[in-house]
């Protein structure tokens, strides 16, 4: 798995210029700065483009959003937020966009199959000098599952400079909310038909890594998926470019 590093610069923002003067005070001189002069805020947009890796797994409508660094929305080894298994669960990003404080956040109208890809914008505004704590999210269902999900979080896109590019392929997860039983009535997808979200925690209640499917090929009767169902760790392609 690649985890992106820090954008490289290419274009440095423009800033404006700054207006100092001196006082005296106290035997000592100060620095203040003219409000007129403060450089002005500047619009960053930034597109995110996801491609489905898998063979038979479509993703469902996935949720993005820009935060700042204290926004977690998963951890390995700890419990699924409500919004985060409702979203593992059944697709739907509502309750979790809902629950998270967020910059800016788009969630997706169709569903992305395998093969396909997506492309969606964020917004944001950035002071025009010092950091910008701006983290960029991306969280979809793989729908034919009972509580598997993809995406990355926390990358800083705030110092990205315009035309700088963030990728990476995201792992899958395990929300550990429902059992992986894959019986036709728990699947939500197209393989399943069957019930998406359930509020009863049926499984460790820890997020992990996922551990793959077990299909009728592999001699389980009950499961409703087949071999083209099959994922390795990676589901989706994300990339991240800003514009402007």
């Amino acid at each position: 798995m690649q985890f992106p590093a820090r954008a490289k610069r290419s274009t440095l923002i423009a800033i404006g210029g700054l207006a100092l003067g001196l006082t005296a005070c106290g035997g000592s001189d100060k620095k203040t700065m003219d409000p007129e002069m403060m450089p002005e805020p500047v619009m960053a947009s930034y597109e995110v483009t996801i491609t489905n890796v898998t063979h038979g797994q479509p993703l469902s409508p996935p949720a993005l959003f820009l935060h700042t660094s204290d926004v977690k929305s998963w951890m390995t080894g700890s419990s699924a937020s409500q919004g985060l298994e409702v979203l593992a669960e059944s697709g739907s990003t509502a309750e979790l966009l809902a629950a998270t404080s967020t910059i800016n956040a788009v969630s997706g109208d169709s569903v992305i199959i395998p093969g396909d890809r997506a492309t969606y914008t964020l917004m944001a505004e950035l002071a025009a000098e010092g950091e910008n704590d701006i983290e960029l999210t991306v969280v979809s269902m793989l729908v034919n599952t009972n509580d598997a999900f993809t995406g990355v979080q926390n990358w800083h896109v705030g110092e990205m400079e315009v035309m700088d590019e963030m990728k990476a392929l995201a792992p899958v997860y395990d929300a550990g909310t429902e059992a992986n039983v894959e019986t036709q009535a728990t699947i939500p997808g197209p393989a399943a038909g069957g019930e998406g979200y359930n509020m009863e925690r049926m499984d460790t209640d820890k997020v992990s890594m996922h551990p793959g499917v077990v299909t009728q090929a592999d001699g389980y009767a009950e499961s409703a998926l087949t071999q083209a169902h099959k994922f390795d760790n990676g589901a989706m392609v994300v990339v991240v470019k800003r514009v402007q």
